[in-house]
């Protein structure tokens, strides 16, 4: 791939919730950005990339444009086989819309897109082997070796949110029960605050036990954060479970970086030493073997934008 071309491209984050656009320059640089709530509908959602776009080039003229896509690609990454929040089912994305706009199209996986923003960009410049762990609603994860994102033989790999650690256990939007993804990410953390919440407590467990839907993620941080009881223990078990599954990362890859990105490692300071010490303790030959590396993105929300209009970059 050659990403010498100094023309500025678009990089889009399709995401369930929103659809967000960036303009990114050959040095990682953002000039400008667009979001919108996500459609519902394959036309609504590919008639809004185009208007985004429009938008966008009334003042910038971008050679190229990426998709970071929420969801299943096929290997040559021309179509969206599944999107579990996106309407596209077996949709020959990138060549429907190449033809709607007249510029070359990148498709690419949204944990890809963010881990190559990071290898480009950001926390990850210059590793040889090393995973991206990106926990928000759930998991996704990025293998990358010597700059080569792997993919496997079907361009799925790897699944780390997938791993059955309970089996039996909670069940999971992927129609598996016990998935990493439902005992350490953002979505968890409300299930096992429902599960710690003792029925006559204060604080964060009054809340849980009488508005369980009505509670967030966010909201447990905070929790934790001002010392709460329960939000305290959520965090625990969250980053005995976040330990758990680096230790798994670690024991199959043998990593010397993994970077935690998405939205819940902007709290990392409240259980990412308690994840490490965790991970640590559970590798295969504990005490007698290097550790990889535990870090956090620096792109943040914006590492998806700037990896998958980067790579588009690289494909012209």
């Amino acid at each position: 791939m050659d990403f010498t071309d100094p023309r500025p491209t678009v990089g889009f984050d399709i995401g369930g919730t929103h659809c967000r656009a960036a303009v990114v320059t050959a040095g990682g640089e953002i000039l400008e950005t667009l979001s919108t709530a996500t459609p519902t509908t394959v036309e609504a959602l590919e008639d809004t990339i185009v208007r985004l776009l429009d938008q966008l080039r009334a003042t910038h003229d971008p050679a190229a444009v990426g998709l970071a896509v929420a969801g299943f690609l096929d290997p040559a990454r021309e179509t969206v086989r599944f999107a579990p929040h996106l309407p596209w089912r077996n949709a020959p994305v990138r060549a429907r819309l190449a033809g709607r706009i007249g510029l070359p199209v990148t498709l690419e996986h949204d944990a890809n897109s963010a881990a190559w923003g990071e290898y480009r960009f950001g926390a990850a410049q210059g590793a040889g082997t090393w995973v991206f762990f990106a926990v928000g609603t759930g998991i996704g994860a990025t293998l990358m070796i010597d700059g080569e994102i792997f993919r496997g033989a079907h361009g799925t790999a790897p699944e780390f949110g997938h791993l059955t650690v309970v089996p039996g256990g909670r069940q999971c939007a992927c129609g598996k029960r016990g998935c990493l993804e439902r005992y350490a990410s953002g979505t968890a953390l409300v299930d096992t605050a429902a599960e710690l919440a003792v029925p006559g407590a204060g604080g964060l467990a009054r809340r849980v036990v009488e508005k369980r839907d009505a509670v967030t993620g966010a909201e447990i941080m905070a929790a934790a954060r001002a010392g709460d009881p329960t939000g305290m223990a959520v965090l625990a078990d969250f980053a005995g479970w976040l330990g758990r599954g680096l230790a798994m990362v670690t024991d199959v890859l043998d990593p010397e970086l993994i970077v935690l990105g998405g939205g819940v490692p902007l709290d990392a300071d409240l259980f990412l030493d308690a994840a490490c010490g965790r991970m640590a303790e559970e590798i295969v030959g504990a005490g007698h073997r290097p550790l990889p590396v535990v870090g956090t993105a620096e792109l943040g929300a914006h590492a998806g934008m700037i990896g998958v209009a980067d790579l588009a970059r690289g494909q012209m």
